[in-house]
């Protein structure tokens, strides 16, 4: 089966692609330059002529923060883009599989989000995404939206190694201790991401099991790497960013990844 993948030379990209060739998928792998996703003539072009049964859109506008004042940028890619993605898939009878954010969220709920929960998003990155979702929804009939949260991996800059690097750099270090989510290794998120494609159509939250609050993922990433480090929590209010970001944003995965700690502590043994 031929699998088409948007966004390849990203962080999740990079992990995703030798995955899906492991289990047996043909990739094509597409970047910016190969597959311009905001462009509807492109994507009708490359889609028609690859022909693929699956196509995943790892192609994103995800700085949260440059959104506030760019959402026309934003916008073009995480909803326009997607709309363009899913009206090719609905015509070649592709399914669309298109990462989403636990930021379709505010945070008020007190425990793990569902998909069945209403999203309701705090800034601009996030109504993007859900946008972005409706139209996949609005056009496709086969697709899998997957909702993923505070991803980290190998192939890119990311909360984990922003810690470690900072780490014997400053006298000490603050962290936000009142934002709680669930940190995501891209290994893992491929993983589910094959498991769901034996699953019926719909929604789902690929994510690290379990929630931890910025601050806390900071101590156990210092502690399992051996780093002495000041390190103090600190409130959202002391650091004053220009996107408003939910208070707790863990999502219930269904099993699809394991505990966020087991795969923060396999991800740190392979760094080089």
């Amino acid at each position: 089966m031929k699998i088409l993948v948007t966004g390849a030379n990203g962080m999740l990209g990079q992990d995703l692609c030798p995955a899906l060739e492991d289990a047996g998928y043909f990739v094509v792998e597409t970047g910016r330059n190969e597959l311009d996703i905001t462009d509807f003539q492109i994507v009708e072009k490359v889609l028609n002529e690859v022909k693929p049964q699956i196509v995943v859109n790892c192609a994103a506008y995800v700085n949260v923060d440059a959104a506030e004042n760019d959402l026309e940028t934003a916008e073009a890619v995480n909803v326009q883009g997607t709309e363009n993605l899913a009206k090719i898939c609905a015509k070649l009878d592709a399914v669309l599989v298109h990462i989403s954010t636990d930021y379709v969220f505010d945070g008020t709920k007190a425990e793990p989000y569902t998909p069945q929960d209403i999203p309701n998003p705090l800034n601009h990155y996030g109504l993007t995404k859900l946008r972005g979702e409706e139209a996949v929804k609005r056009y496709c009939e086969k697709y899998y939206i997957v909702r993923t949260s505070l991803l980290y991996g190998h192939h890119g800059s990311n909360f984990v190694e922003t810690m470690i690097n900072l780490a014997g750099t400053a006298p000490e270090i603050k962290v936000v201790d009142d934002q709680v989510g669930a940190p995501t290794w891209t290994v893992e998120l491929a993983d589910g991401i094959l498991k769901i494609l034996d699953k019926p159509y719909g929604i789902y939250h690929v994510c690290g099991g379990g929630g931890v609050s910025r601050y806390g993922l900071a101590k156990e990433i210092f502690a399992l790497c051996g780093l002495e480090v000041d390190l103090k929590p600190c409130k959202t209010e002391d650091f004053p960013r220009p996107a408003k970001r939910p208070p707790y944003s863990v999502m219930d995965n269904d099993g699809l990844c394991r505990n966020w700690k087991a795969a923060l502590k396999d991800y740190l043994a392979l760094r080089v």
